[in-house]
């Protein structure tokens, strides 16, 4: 359940328009939202007085243009740096959801570029919702894409994806289970039929307790790259995907190197997704 949403605003890109959208969504209007707003640590006190004063107007300018209920919305100013803050403040009120911009940026250029996205996205346990800066617009969630497998992560992905829809008119689940294609097969030979894949019917007759419509997709190749490209395809408002922590108790505080590389699949999809991109995240 989303009860408390993280949104880390910087005055720019997409995410007042995302959190626009969500609200629209019965479990969303729910929940209690943070807006944060970060000021970079100044070297006079004179900068510190006027990034403060702008600071406060981006704050205000943001609360304003969302028109969210007063009795579930706090404002939040804080100094310092931004990578650092949101993952502090995430904790503090222990959010459920964070909502960040991103400039979809490639692992270690992300990292060399100080990105800070891409630092809470290595760092944090919590779920994130990540929305590219530009490319594309925001739409009405109404066609939700979530990547199963056997993991916990996609079974909490598509818990999330059904509480998502489940009160929304119209709503469709896309639900895809990649296949590594690891020998060729008959050039006239269709792909899997997805009918016949136990991990997408199990899921899809969970959903239809709900009386969501599924659409089923089992596609061949580099999961990645077919993620993205089933999620152009099919015009999908949001994709779902299982990004589970893998790193050992004593490397909690440092990079997940799959990640750094851009070696993983929640990697690759942040980076090249057509669309806002839902990371749900288990450790383990």
């Amino acid at each position: 359940m989303i009860e408390k949403i993280l949104l880390a605003d910087s005055g720019t890109g997409n995410t007042e328009a995302m959190m626009k959208v969500l609200m629209e969504i019965p479990l969303i209007q729910r929940a209690n939202i943070t807006v944060l707003h970060v000021v970079p640590p100044q070297v006079s006190a004179e900068s510190m007085t006027e990034k403060w004063e702008a600071g406060g107007r981006t704050l205000a300018e943001a609360i304003k243009n969302l028109n969210l209920d007063p009795g579930h919305v706090t404002a939040m100013l804080r100094e310092g740096d931004p990578k650092d803050v949101v993952i502090k403040v995430a904790k503090e009120i222990e959010a459920d959801l964070i909502i960040m911009g991103s400039r979809g940026l490639k692992g270690l250029k992300a990292i060399l570029d100080n990105s800070v996205s891409q630092y809470v996205f290595q760092l944090s346990s919590r779920p994130m919702l990540l929305v590219k800066d530009d490319l594309y617009s925001i739409r009405p969630i109404k066609r939700i894409m979530v990547a199963m497998d056997k993991s916990d992560s996609a079974q909490e992905g598509l818990k999330l994806g059904i509480n998502l829809l489940r009160d929304v008119s119209g709503g469709e689940l896309v639900l895809v289970h990649t296949v590594s294609n690891l020998k060729a097969r008959p050039f006239d030979e269709t792909e899997p039929d997805p009918s016949k894949d136990p991990v997408l019917t199990a899921a899809a007759a969970e959903a239809k307790r709900y009386g969501l419509k599924t659409t089923l997709a089992a596609p061949e190749g580099k999961a990645g790259r077919r993620i993205c490209q089933l999620a152009d395809d099919k015009n999908v408002d949001l994709i779902i995907l299982g990004s589970p922590d893998r790193r050992p108790s004593i490397a909690k505080g440092m990079p997940d190197l799959d990640r750094l590389l851009g070696e993983s699949l929640s990697d690759y999809v942040r980076v090249y997704t057509p669309c806002p991109v839902l990371l749900t995240r288990i450790a383990n």
